[in-house]
């Protein structure tokens, strides 16, 4: 049995052929995106300014833009306040840079993710009060701080929301809020990240001056926070990602140049991939290990030898995370793996790093594919950090506990919480019960939709570049996935810590490639020839040079 669910896409009907002029799989990978209309087609592979929003359609957007000017006419002390993941801190730096842009008398603040959590807390608003400042802004946050934005609003602050989550039954009364989630929202895309609509905050209000030109310069900002926090790259944010894309290797800032010398990164071959697996893990390590300020002050220094030092200090968070990560995870699976047949696995312990537990969560889901909840235990307060499956709603899930939380959010798929420690024991079993009832029957194996079966040899020539015209890829848009049978191992071994990946050689009708399977290490020994592969096709840069290879996403032998 293969290790995944094996889905092959229907061809493509003969009548979608002529649409336009392309080879038929390439046709075939545009179809199965549901793209079958010629203007459709046309923008999405321009991804151009066409895909790009009206701001104005975004709710509460007049009320932000007037209240925001009247600030910077003013000289009012401005804080924008964010969030400490790489999407938070990067709206931060966004918002920080563009307000600055304006003039504005602006500061920025991050909560410690340990010691405050996630969005606002009394205790930092009534700080920032203190210091002089009359108008906070928030990034990625705010939309669930319904309690906190009242006491500030008694105290004389005024509130602008910005985020992307879902808003909850009751929307704080701040002075405006911008969310594209909201009911009464007519903006026409409403997966931004919570840099995008940071971005589409200041794109009205440097619109409002005629000098929109100049948000070009945050286009990066944009891209890293919309691809690691793992929106959709579908609608307008394959425009802002391609946008920020051109800008990382074209002229990439301070920041970007110092983390990839550090990092040993090849400069100008960034994609969205490099953002996922290089860049935006070394600025979540900040807010992981320490604190998230310090990945928000590398983005926007102009000093070379700050970028120098801050860049190295992020390295060494992040070999730290790996290390404590590693650990915790081999606790995490012992505790899991006890827990016979369960739908869903909660690893639980007072060790476990605030900051981590995140990741835990989401390698437990990778790993077993079931909705896992990694738990720090406290004495009086308890956190914790959910990853699931496409089959089972986590954040639905939570919503139908919220009276037990203190604070909570996220998304269908990945959501945190914070309780009371004495009620975490009902919802655990709350949870588990949840589970069982909705993943029983299933086949809780991850799914894999293939675009296309091709032989071995369909995959040189211009292949690779034609499959490039449709990237940026990532969520919403999966690279090309394809399937070839009965194709020839002529080597295979482990790399890796522990074995924990196979390089193979290929061969099909005298076509040989180089292929790795990532965490495919634990399948060696059904390796024999011959197998059916399922794989992407990508470029391996590696000291300097560059070769097509093979990802080997699953195999099986062939029958």
């Amino acid at each position: 049995m293969s290790h995944s669910r094996w889905n092959i896409l229907p061809p493509i009907p003969d009548s979608h052929l002529d649409i336009a002029d392309f080879p038929r799989l390439i046709s075939q990978i545009l179809y199965n995106r549901g793209l079958t209309d010629l203007t459709q087609l046309d923008s999405f592979i321009a991804a151009d300014q066409r895909l790009s929003g009206e701001p104005s359609l975004l709710p509460g957007m007049h009320q932000a833009v007037a209240r925001i000017f009247r600030a910077l006419l003013s000289g009012e002390k401005i804080a924008v306040y964010g969030d400490f993941d790489t999407d938070g801190i990067t709206a931060t730096a966004c918002m920080v840079q563009g307000l600055t842009t304006l003039k504005g008398n602006v500061i920025a603040y991050i909560p410690h993710r340990q010691t405050e959590g996630y969005g606002l807390n009394n205790t930092a608003l009534e700080n920032l009060r203190q210091q002089g400042v009359s108008l906070v802004i928030t990034v990625d946050c705010g939309i669930t701080s319904l309690p906190e934005v009242k006491r500030a609003k008694r105290k004389g602050l005024d509130i602008i929301i910005t985020d992307h989550h879902t808003p909850p039954d009751i929307i704080p009364p701040a002075d405006a809020v911008v969310d594209p989630k909201l009911p009464d929202s007519n903006y026409p895309f409403s997966e931004l990240a919570g840099v995008g609509v940071a971005f589409k905050l200041l794109q009205a209000l440097f619109q409002g001056i005629g000098q929109e030109e100049q948000l070009r310069e945050l286009a990066d900002l944009v891209a890293l926070g919309t691809v690691a926090d793992m929106m959709p790259l579908l609608g307008e944010n394959r425009y802002l990602v391609k946008e920020g894309l051109r800008l990382l290797n074209s002229s990439p800032r301070l920041a970007i140049r110092e983390m990839m010398a550090q990092s040993g990164m090849e400069s100008g071959g960034i994609d969205a991939q490099t953002i996922s697996w290089n860049i935006a893990p070394r600025l979540n390590a900040a807010g992981r290990m320490e604190h998230a300020m310090g990945g928000y002050r590398l983005l926007l220094t102009d000093s070379p030898q700050e970028a120098k030092k801050l860049a190295a200090w992020l390295e060494q968070k992040n070999a730290e995370r790996q290390r404590i990560t590693t650990k915790a995870l081999t606790k995490a699976k012992e505790q899991v793996s006890a827990q016979e047949d369960r739908m869903m696995l909660i690893a639980s312990d007072e060790d476990y790093p605030v900051g981590i537990i995140g990741l835990i969560a989401g390698r437990l889901t990778d790993e077993f594919y079931r909705p896992a909840i990694a738990i720090r235990t406290g004495n009086k307060i308890s956190t914790g950090s959910c990853r699931s499956i496409p089959e089972f709603n986590i954040i639905k899930a939570l919503t139908q506990y919220k009276n037990l939380f203190t604070h909570f959010g996220g998304h269908s798929q990945a959501a945190g919480f914070s309780l009371l420690t004495r009620n975490l024991p009902h919802l655990e079993e709350a949870l588990l019960n949840m589970a069982s009832t909705q993943l029983e029957g299933l086949d809780l194996r991850p799914r894999l939709d293939i675009d296309a079966e091709v032989r071995l040899t369909d995959m040189g020539g211009n292949t690779y570049s034609m499959i490039q015209k449709l990237a940026p890829f990532g969520q919403g848009n999966p690279e090309p996935v394809f399937l070839s049978r009965r194709v020839e191992v002529v080597d295979y071994r482990t790399m890796g810590n522990n074995g924990e990946h196979l390089r193979l050689k290929l061969k099909q009708q005298g076509s040989i490639w180089d292929s790795v399977g990532f965490r495919l290490g634990n399948y060696l020994a059904e390796t024999p020839p011959p197998l059916d592969i399922v794989y992407n096709l990508e470029l391996d840069r590696w000291g300097g040079e560059e070769r097509l290879r093979l990802n080997i996403l699953d195999f099986v032998p062939s029958k």
